[in-house]
């Protein structure tokens, strides 16, 4: 996979914030979502509807890899 589309991103986000839910008053997402979210927005403003795996950083690519395999494990 070299491209991931934005309803991936969504599920993976998803994934994460049922993984390991908001907390404090502020409500924080956890690293994952956190790092996922950031392209999220960007693709949203842009109208993009796929981004470059490769231009993730690096706690964005874990988080999506780690996504993955828990979604084919299903």
């Amino acid at each position: 996979m070299l491209f991931l589309t934005i309803q991936e991103l969504e599920a993976a986000i998803n994934y994460w914030r049922t993984q390991s839910p908001s907390c404090g008053d502020e409500l924080h997402l956890c690293a994952e979502a956190s790092a996922l979210a950031k392209p999220y927005a960007l693709m949203i403003v842009q109208g993009s509807q796929r981004i470059p795996l490769d231009v993730l950083d690096n706690t964005a690519q874990l988080a999506i890899q780690d996504y993955l395999k828990a979604s084919q494990a299903k």
